[in-house]
């Protein structure tokens, strides 16, 4: 093998591995981040005196969730405005622009006698 050739897969091997342990490492945060929150809730919640044990869950059911979700979708979308539904088309004055006229685009080239 050439040194070129034992380069190119060392590349790949090290950016396979990088790779590899950021997605293990990001996991590992993500499984791990509402297990914090949770402590420092129940701690919160202890402290207020609102929970009485640690041990008490405080996650929502899964139907809890999606009523909870549904209402707050219906509930933001009619806040818009009612509009009128009728479409108004108003008639212009000036009906001819030379914005539009294909004279224009070409060069004014006179044949001479």
């Amino acid at each position: 093998m050439s040194i070129a050739s034992q380069g190119g897969w060392t590349i790949a091997i090290v950016g396979w591995l990088v790779v590899f342990i950021a997605l293990t490492v990001l996991v590992i945060i993500f499984i791990n981040i509402p297990k914090l929150i949770n402590i420092k809730l129940k701690g919160k919640l202890l402290k207020e005196g609102k929970i009485k044990n640690e041990d008490e869950d405080l996650n929502i059911d899964a139907d809890v969730n999606a009523a909870i979700s549904t209402a707050l979708f219906l509930y933001f979308n009619e806040l818009h405005d009612e509009e009128s539904n009728i479409v108004t088309i108003k008639d212009i004055s000036k009906k001819y622009t030379p914005w539009s006229s294909k004279i224009f685009g070409f060069n004014n080239i006179l044949p001479r006698h």
